[in-house]
């Protein structure tokens, strides 16, 4: 158990493992700390082509004057001005302006859409994944439980039922309250965590809660969440539950693997559960019950074969499982730990954000490659003419500004959507 756990009921005896520092907690923090300190492939490479840049461009502008002076007759006042003309038109602006003015606009148009990018880093790794890892409860599905009505279930068996589901915090519970929010709590219910609700009768015991605790013969085929429901001389009554799907989620499975990237789902449900979301989504490769620390095995497997995959999880037991992910992405209705411990978080009730950011961030590096190579023919073509003392330090200035006005013009496309592209 993680600090930040909510104890639904029941008490609980706990032992500290870890304190300050050394809580999971702590740690995610740690790492939330060094991404935002860590900066992109692209800036790096920026840095080092500017601890270059500015002693080439200066020993070019030197050895320009000095070329005029000497093997020229104009005199050492036009032989400076070619000189300063150099210098002039090849201020890196357009370099320097490369990386930073695209990771703005795509952050930007990223936040105007509900998408909180959350480290300098996450455009980057986004562009290079390969594999999307889903957790199932909260993530793929919307995270609501509902009772299912088409299993003749009377309805005053339902009012005497919900009589009990008032009484506790449990999602089943509370979702079986819903369907019946005008029924009176009663006295004298115990809840026993872990198993349901206890009531002593007139004529008996009567049980609201798993099979095991209602006595119910356990039957592999049953699919979805359940509550039994058990009355002195009346046989169990079965409540279903299911936890819809997101509204896009199909789609947004589609056009992953339309963009090329493998799919696959990994829960702590249970497998007959897991295997009805995942085969309604169309996800071939799915594994149930599986613990947070399964999950993080499972992405470092992933890792060894050379995959750079996305974690897209909201629960307590997702959170190392985003830390350990090449990137992730969390909903905002993810638990504040999970939040802590993604690279983005998307709000509303779609999951179209997850499409989104990758093809933003896939755009946002083609336009910092982009941008460099126009930083670089620009050089290419304008610095010898100036050199020859074609270009006068007006005319240089212009440049200059036109090639910083080229590269922000081309970062700004990002702002808008591709031609033709629409949301899952």
């Amino acid at each position: 158990m993680f600090a930040g756990t909510i104890n639904l009921s029941g008490s609980l005896q706990l032992r500290a493992t870890a304190v300050g520092g050394r809580t999971l907690l702590a740690e995610i923090a740690a790492l939330m700390e060094a991404a935002e300190q860590r900066r992109t492939r692209y800036v790096e490479l920026a840095d080092r082509i500017a601890r270059v840049y500015a002693p080439a461009v200066h020993a070019l502008a030197l050895g320009t004057f000095l070329g005029w002076l000497l093997f020229s007759d104009v005199g050492w006042p036009a032989a400076l001005m070619v000189a300063v003309t150099v210098l002039i038109i090849t201020c890196p602006c357009a370099l320097a302006l490369a990386v930073p003015v695209v990771q703005v606009v795509a952050s930007g148009r990223l936040f105007r859409e509900g998408t909180l990018l959350k480290s300098a880093t996450a455009l980057e790794r986004l562009a290079a994944i390969d594999h999307v890892v889903f957790d199932k409860t909260g993530t793929l599905t919307t995270g609501h439980l509902t009772l299912i009505r088409g299993e003749g279930v009377a309805d005053d068996v339902l009012r005497r039922a919900a009589s009990l589901a008032g009484l506790s915090r449990h999602p089943l519970a509370r979702a079986l309250h819903r369907a019946c929010p005008d029924a009176p709590l009663v006295d004298g219910v115990r809840e026993l965590p872990g198993l349901g609700l206890a009531l002593e009768g007139r004529e008996g015991p009567i049980r609201l809660g798993s099979r095991r605790f209602c006595g119910v013969e356990e039957d592999s085929a049953s699919e979805g969440p359940e509550l039994w429901f058990v009355e002195p001389g009346r046989p169990p009554v079965r409540f279903g539950f299911i936890d819809r799907p997101r509204e896009d989620a199909g789609a947004v499975v589609r056009e992953l693997a339309r963009l090329g990237l493998g799919v696959e789902v990994l829960s702590g449900d249970r497998p007959a559960v897991v295997g009805a979301v995942a085969r309604s989504l169309g996800v071939e490769h799915w594994r149930a019950g599986v613990t947070p620390a399964e999950k993080c095995a499972r992405l470092e497997a992933l890792a060894a074969d050379g995959r750079r995959v996305l974690m897209v999880g909201d629960g307590l037991n997702d959170a190392p499982a985003l830390a350990a992910a090449h990137v992730s992405v969390s909903p905002s209705t993810a638990v504040d730990i999970s939040q802590t411990a993604a690279d983005a978080v998307f709000q509303g009730d779609r999951l179209g954000p997850v499409v989104e950011l990758i093809l933003v961030a896939r755009r946002a590096v083609r336009r910092v490659r982009q941008n460099f190579a126009l930083a670089f023919a620009y050089n290419l073509v304008f610095v010898p003419i100036a050199v020859a003392g074609f270009v006068t330090p007006w005319l240089a200035a212009i440049a200059m500004s036109s090639s910083s006005l080229l590269v922000i013009g081309n970062a700004l496309t990002l702002a808008k959507r591709a031609p033709g592209r629409t949301p899952p």
